[in-house]
């Protein structure tokens, strides 16, 4: 078992979704139950994932939500493409949001392949 709360990955996610929630407040109230909620939810599967893997007693358990924590992450990123070619994002954000997952993709990555051996 691993402590998520000392993972790096898990901070920097969890700083990403309240940067994202804030950015998301402005979104169109219409868009609440759609895109907002969805990429919300996708975003904060990122965190949860991991926490959860962290939990689990082997180290491929762990890889496999790391697995979901990548895919979801993946998942946000397209989300957050649709919202900024819908202007729901203005464009220093959208480089942010964009740069910040992508940062914690190359994360996840890393911390799968040093569990993977």
């Amino acid at each position: 078992m691993h402590n998520f709360r000392e993972l790096e990955v898990w901070k920097k996610s969890i700083l990403l979704c309240k940067e994202y929630y804030i950015i998301s407040k402005n979104f169109p109230k219409d868009e609440l139950f759609g895109l907002t909620s969805q990429s919300r939810r996708s975003l904060y599967s990122i965190p949860s994932n991991i926490a959860e893997g962290a939990g689990r007693d082997t180290n491929p358990q762990f890889c496999q939500f790391l697995n979901i924590a990548l895919g979801s992450s993946f998942e946000f990123e397209t989300q957050v493409i649709i919202a900024n070619d819908l202007d729901f994002i203005n464009k220093d954000d959208f480089e942010s949001l964009m740069s910040d997952i992508r940062h914690i993709q190359n994360m996840i990555i890393r911390l799968k392949q040093n569990y993977s051996n």
